[in-house]
């Protein structure tokens, strides 16, 4: 939030300079983000009124102005701005005026006619950006008077950041409290008196959410003149706080809201049907907004309505066809309570950000709305005037946030900051604070005022009492307890394990969002069912990911894009999954691309393909489970190539999948090789058992190769079983080292070449030994798959 620095010292001035309150500041939680200089350094700026205009003879842009400030006669003023006209207070540079950034002003001769002196627009003189036009003061500004008389241009612009909870200090005032309770002084009050009722009119109010509004006030205030403009110290109060003047009703009711944390808004009555209805939308209903763009209203927004349809976004934006403009004669104001959680979230869902929204999120206070609507009636009363009528008010008592009494333990108090604090200090913070205070004993009843809904237990008061006694006032004390080194849980050190292992293959970690994009998300899971965010930060990110392959794709998109040809991620994160009772796993997933190795000068490139990935997935699940636990069947998952995917289970459970990425996701992401993927969830892994060492033996080992004939349609993981099944101990390697399919072999068969080698622990193994083993295993391939020797 920002705010001048001089707005703050009129309600409350503590005798510290700017360093020292902005230091109170910070040490009491409002953390100052900056300050500025409110006005640039300026001199010979006065009060003007400009009373004829002509055309200038020899330039068809330029007017010719006798300017009223103050002296005996009239300047006469050349001026281009578009806007001058007769009557009109602006603000005039006499000769030798000093403007930021600029020379001394002369008089100078503009298409033979002199010109002593210039009126200025905003940019010039430091007010702002705008320079279409000169500055269009309130008549109510003295002509004549030096604008640094006016001003008092010694401001500072402040700006504080403020933590969610703290939405009572979205205000002036709620920051003035809390200076004035660092400072053990009072705050000045302004008086709030009930206007006198001129007119009898009003519009009927009724409210269908009453658990979402419990209060609704409005009010109508006829023939105001709202072309009038707003006073110097009004406008200049909202451009420090980083809004800009709109017209007086509109300025009032921003000032009220920077003022007093209240957000207000005022309709033009004028084009209003009916009564006053706060209620939800129904089906279709469509909203211009007031920067006429149209939205479709969605069903969870709160509406203010009237008998023709929406009107207004309940505090969060108003409708464009009843918007108080220049030419308004009688409007109708409105203060609401509305609960934060029927605000939050709602803005962002039309891609808005407003000061009401920003307020009603993190709440306002449920007993300032009559005062708020008193103050803005006042302010317009004196500046526009106008007849006011009643107020219109509906309170459902039962749903408007009450705050409860709390319990405060002066032990707790003692046990938690290390330090005993005064009872009589204790009192004084709360009393300031403007929390009702009873002490019994050594224990208090809190009761926090209505403002502050962010105090419900007790170690919130204790905190209030920590920032107002100083957090830097608070002895350190070093911990007496012992600490205990817990043990990593298993399924850590299956992450690290995991991590471990492909970093020393050569890949390389990446984290991204757990949010992915529902187009890539459909192009890679056609049937899972998404889980959409409500209030997704960006419309590419609005669904979890129910794999971790859309946020390592789009990784390698990036690189890809970037000139990198060769690339090797993995990633460990929490996918989700379910629809009401949302589940979320721990996953790991890895993506390869390009060629197997860096590029070196002695290799031809070798791309990767398959059977690198499946060596990778091998390795990895090696380090975890037994290697008879693993099992690798074809697999389904359509986001893969038909031809090379495969579906992993371990102990008969799907645990993942790996393969090649489907050619035509492949063409729609524009990638020009071939993508190798894997996935694999972590929680279903048991850990492996622990590792059994054998010794090494010293004999030399015997190798028979074999050559068998079997049925096409049988798989070598059933030939390894069968042989696995028949072999001993004495069996310690086995490979397949060819297929061949053929002449010499019949149709719908197949030759598998295998290398057995066996090797004793004890003793130098016989040819016999061997040949028996051999017979046993030939047998058993012959009687389980019908296998035969290759002739």
């Amino acid at each position: 939030m920002k705010f001048s620095e001089k707005w703050l010292r009129e309600i409350v001035n503590p005798s510290v300079n700017t360093e020292g309150l902005l230091n109170q500041l910070t040490m009491s939680g409002l953390e100052v983000d900056g300050t500025t200089k409110a006005y640039v350094d300026f001199d010979g700026l006065f009060v003007a009124e400009v009373k004829t205009v002509k055309k200038h003879p020899n330039a068809d842009k330029l007017h010719i102005c006798d300017v009223d400030c103050g002296e005996k006669d009239y300047l006469t003023i050349i001026c281009g701005a578009p806007n001058v006209m007769p009557g009109m207070r602006t603000i005039l540079a006499k000769v030798g005026a000093q403007l930021p950034d600029k020379p001394k002003l002369k008089s100078v001769k503009l298409k033979g006619i002199e010109s002593h002196g210039m009126l200025c627009s905003a940019s010039e003189i430091g007010f702002g950006e705008n320079s279409d036009g000169i500055i269009e003061l309130s008549k109510d500004e003295p002509v004549g008077k030096s604008l640094k008389d006016i001003l008092d241009i010694d401001d500072n612009i402040v700006e504080v950041s403020l933590t969610p909870n703290r939405g009572d200090c979205l205000s002036i005032y709620g920051i003035a409290r809390e200076v004035a309770t660092a400072n053990k002084i009072d705050t000045k009050n302004f008086k709030i008196e009930s206007t006198e009722i001129t007119t009898k009119k009003t519009r009927a109010v009724k409210i269908l959410a009453k658990s979402e509004c419990p209060r609704y006030l409005c009010r109508i205030i006829e023939n105001i003149d709202n072309s009038v403009k707003s006073p110097l110290w009004l406008s200049e109060k909202l451009r420090c706080s980083g809004l800009r003047s709109v017209n007086v009703v509109v300025d009032v009711v921003n000032f009220v809201m920077l003022e007093l944390g209240q957000p207000l808004h005022a309709f033009d009555n004028d084009r209003l049907n009916g009564g006053i209805e706060i209620r939800f939308p129904t089906k279709g209903e469509k909203l211009k907004l007031l920067d006429e763009t149209e939205v479709k209203i969605n069903p969870g927004t709160l509406l203010i309505a009237d008998e023709s349809g929406p009107l207004a976004m309940a505090g969060l934006m108003g409708g464009f066809d009843s918007a108080v403009t220049n030419k308004t004669d009688n409007i109708l104001l409105e203060s609401a309570f509305f609960k934060p959680e029927a605000i939050l979230g709602q803005a962002r869902q039309y891609g808005l950000n407003t000061d009401s929204s920003h307020r009603f999120e993190r709440g306002v206070d449920p007993e300032i709305q009559g005062i708020a609507m008193e103050r803005a009636t006042q302010l317009i009363l004196e500046i526009c005037g106008g007849q006011v009528g009643p107020i219109a008010e509906k309170k459902n008592k039962k749903t408007v946030p009450k705050n409860q009494e709390i319990l405060l333990r002066k032990s707790q108090i003692n046990r938690i900051l290390g330090v005993d604090l005064n009872e009589k200090f204790i009192d004084d913070v709360f009393v300031k604070l403007g929390m009702v205070c009873k002490r019994t004993g050594d224990n208090w009843v809190i009761t926090p005022p209505s403002y502050r809904f962010d105090i419900n237990i007790e170690a919130d008061l204790i905190e209030e009492l920590a920032r107002i006694y100083g957090y830097d006032s608070i002895p350190s004390q070093v911990p007496t307890a012992e600490l205990v080194i817990k043990s990593n849980q298993n399924n850590q050190l299956k992450v690290n394990k995991l991590r471990e292992i492909l970093i020393n293959r050569d890949y390389q970690e990446v984290i991204t969002y757990s949010f992915v994009d529902p187009n890539i998300h459909r192009l890679l899971n056609k049937d899972d069912v998404s889980l959409s965010l409500i209030n997704p930060i960006a419309p590419e990110l609005s669904e979890m990911r129910t794999s971790l392959l859309p946020g390592l794709i789009l990784s390698l998109q990036r690189n890809v894009k970037r000139q990198r040809e060769r690339v090797r991620f993995f990633e460990v994160g929490l996918v989700f999954s379910g629809n009401k009772m949302i589940k979320q796993d721990c996953h790991i997933g890895g993506i390869i691309y390009g060629n197997i190795y860096e590029k070196q000068w002695d290799k031809k490139d070798l791309s990767s393909d398959f059977y690198d990935i499946k060596c990778d997935v091998e390795v990895l699940l090696s380090g975890i489970v037994e290697d008879d636990r693993v099992k690798l069947v074809k697999g389904d998952n359509e986001a893969l190539h038909p031809g090379q995917r495969t579906d992993i289970y371990i102990d008969d459970i799907k645990t993942g999948y790996f393969g090649q990425l489907h050619p035509n996701i492949c063409s729609n992401l524009e990638f020009v090789k071939n993508v190798f993927v894997f996935d694999f969830n972590i929680e279903s892994l048991v850990g492996k058992k622990a590792i059994k060492y054998k010794k090494i033996s010293k004999f030399p080992t015997i190798r028979r190769d074999i050559s068998i004939v079997v049925d096409s349609t049988i798989k070598f993981e059933a030939v390894l079983e069968s042989i696995k099944k028949d072999a001993p101990d004495l069996l310690v390697d086995l490979e397949l080292f060819d297929l061949y399919r053929g002449e010499g072999i019949e149709k719908g068969q197949k030759s598998l070449a295998l290398g057995l080698t066996f090797q004793s622990i004890c003793n130098t193994l016989k040819d016999e030994d061997v040949d028996n083993n051999m017979h046993i295993v030939i047998k058993g391939l012959s009687d389980r798959l019908n296998a035969r020797l290759r002739e």
